[in-house]
């Protein structure tokens, strides 16, 4: 089977009625980048940060996959299906998907301040303060941060040369590294792109477009995809 590596962003979780970052009415037009998704802003105010994601996590939580979403499980019938996702939500696990890695990190799990190595799932949609790991130490999100390091690029850019097919959803292709996982995909390689709005790819290959929401988008990339495979 030829291996489909899917690079997916918030436009597929969109359609769930998840609010994206950066288009208009989104959620950095509510709050400061710097008050609530930074280092210093958990160290500044560790209790707004704590209610932000609270406040996402609770809307998660309401929402359910989409079209979507259930369109790459049924590619999986047909492919070695990879997604990468910039998305922190799970709803790539819900809709049935096998084969995730998270990028940004997982919103419904926390970790320990005091040892990375120490994640847990959170019941439920609080994560408050008093909230400790087995050694005592707070637990904070379990988010990529501005200004962090993001651990599973390294992962991230060997799937990306393995492809045999790249496909980008619902990203703005503005958010590095991951924007630049398409630079390590292989010259003959097919690309992708499923998108409604206008979006600069910082890449002079070839991109087959599909200009569509991505529930539409992705059943268009199946007709495509079955019929040349």
């Amino acid at each position: 089977m030829k291996n489909l590596i899917i690079l997916t962003g918030a436009g597929i979780s969109a359609e769930s009625g998840l609010k994206t970052f950066r288009e208009m009415g989104g959620l950095w037009e509510e709050y400061d980048i710097s008050e609530v998704a930074t280092p210093e802003a958990w160290k500044r105010n560790p209790e707004l940060v704590l209610r932000f994601y609270n406040e996402r996590r609770k809307a998660l939580l309401g929402a359910v996959p989409n079209a979507g979403h259930y369109g790459l499980v049924e590619l999986e019938k047909y492919f070695r299906v990879r997604i990468i996702t910039q998305n922190v939500d799970d709803l790539h696990e819900r809709a049935g998907s096998t084969n995730i890695l998270h990028l940004h990190g997982e919103l419904r799990k926390s970790r320990s301040t005091s040892d990375s190595r120490l994640v847990y799932d959170i019941d439920g949609w609080e994560l408050n303060l008093g909230d400790l790991c087995e050694k005592g130490s707070q637990l904070r999100p379990h988010i990529v941060w501005f200004g962090e390091a993001v651990p599973n690029i390294e992962i991230a850019i060997e799937d990306a040369e393995q492809a045999d097919i790249f496909v980008i959803i619902g990203t703005s292709m503005q958010v590095y590294p991951a924007a630049g996982l398409i630079d390590y995909v292989p010259r003959n390689v097919p690309v992708y792109l499923i998108d409604p709005n206008e979006t600069a790819i910082g890449s002079n290959r070839p991109v087959e477009i599909i200009r569509k929401k991505a529930g539409e988008g992705v059943a268009e990339l199946i007709r495509r995809l079955i019929s040349i495979r």
